[in-house]
């Protein structure tokens, strides 16, 4: 470790990792147990243990700084050029990259390589000039601009300015606000290089002083207008999505605060899977994804994903993914699926799984055909999709 950088506390998503009593100071590990329980098992050191400290990701990866002196960084299972495959189609990165150019080794160079491809580009957009457009004002003037408001005239007649509401060209609009913010969020993060830090703070700069910083969440990324004049930006905001999506907000107060970055990997999973159906809709059918099934009037579910016929628009596939990798399905999914099957009148119900189980399920409940069927991360997506989608497609009964 170079003097004077962080002690790392490395993990692998689910997989439990002990450290002797002396690496993590008490300290660091109460912040880990009160800000971080909903990513993190801790376990502190008894006899039951071991007199080690135990760790385990609960499904995120990414980094977290704990403290200046202690990182935690979750290493995904899937392979990083899969990672980043996933991602490309869940944020529709439409980014077309040089053979053999994104073969990063770990998630911190794919964010770093994301956020110097977010800069250049916010750069060369900076270089033609950022789009603007015209917001609605309402000043008063020493001379007519727009539209007089002819009641505030009246009753004041005596007011030399004149309450005026006109239109104005400006490049201070959300479509460039986001820009910045994301690059600020980035430049708190710590996870880039210095190289790849410089040419996030010269795109920050190039916007200070036409943009006004303010924050925003992911869903200002989404459904966003493009048009012929602001067409780039639809990459840009996607970008965006990506970092604000999953950059979380610090559990230390102050400005100078690093923020962690942690991806959820069941929800990115389960938008990976829908994205690339959405992309290879087999022929006669189309996608729902995250459809509502009202039981009552206090309690509503959402299924992940519907395969429905294009002509009768019926339910043909009740899809649910489970990024997790158990022996064989649990009863409580199980029921849930069929639950879900019955609600829209469908008779095949699919548990999806990054792996193989022990022991897949293929049986029939009542007019149900149940199925644990396996989209893999393990190897190339668009070929694993493919098995997949011949797997769910078929007809053969256990």
């Amino acid at each position: 470790m170079k003097p004077g950088s962080p002690r790392i506390i490395e993990l692998t998503e689910y997989q439990l990792a002990t450290f002797k009593r002396d690496f993590i100071p008490e300290s660091v590990a109460q912040k880990i147990h009160q800000n971080y329980a909903k990513e993190i098992e801790i376990e502190f050191p008894t006899h039951k243990t071991e007199d080690k400290w135990e760790l385990k990701s609960k499904g995120r990866v990414g980094n977290i700084p704990i403290t200046p002196g202690f990182h935690i960084i979750i290493h995904p299972k899937v392979p990083i050029a899969n990672l980043f495959g996933m991602l490309e189609y869940a944020d529709n990165l439409k980014i077309k990259f040089p053979q053999g150019s994104i073969q990063c080794q770990s998630l911190q160079e794919s964010y770093e390589r994301l956020a110097n491809i977010l800069a250049q580009k916010i750069l060369e957009r900076c270089r033609k000039g950022l789009y603007r457009d015209y917001l609605s004002k309402t000043e008063r003037l020493a001379s007519i601009r727009g539209r007089v408001d002819l009641r505030s005239a009246l009753q004041k007649p005596w007011d030399v300015k004149l309450k005026c509401h006109y239109n104005q060209q400006t490049g201070d609009i959300e479509d460039n606000q986001i820009l910045a913010w994301t690059l600020f969020i980035i430049g708190r993060s710590g996870l880039c290089r210095e190289s790849v830090s410089s040419t996030v703070r010269k795109a920050f700069h190039a916007l200070q002083g036409f943009v006004t910083l303010k924050p925003f969440k992911s869903e200002a990324c989404i459904d966003r207008n493009y048009h012929r004049l602001n067409q780039d930006y639809q990459l840009l905001h996607a970008l965006c999505r990506f970092f604000l999506d999953n950059t979380g907000p610090s559990h230390e107060s102050g400005d100078r605060e690093m923020l962690p970055f942690l991806i959820d990997m069941a929800n990115l999973y389960e938008q990976f899977v829908a994205e690339w159906l959405k992309a290879n809709t087999p022929k006669g059918f189309f996608v729902k994804q995250q459809h509502r099934v009202t039981h009552d009037q206090n309690y509503f579910d959402r299924i992940d994903l519907l395969l429905c016929d294009i002509a009768t628009s019926k339910v043909q596939y009740v899809l649910d993914t489970k990024y997790k990798a158990p022996d064989k399905v649990g009863s409580d999914d199980r029921h849930q699926i069929v639950a879900y099957a019955n609600a829209l009148k469908c008779q095949n119900a699919i548990l999806v799984y990054p792996q193989n189980l022990t022991q897949p399920l293929d049986i029939k409940n009542d007019d149900i055909r149940v199925r644990s069927l396996t989209f893999s991360l393990d190897s190339d997506l668009n070929e694993a999709g493919k098995t997949f989608l011949k797997s769910l497609l078929s007809n053969t009964l256990p």
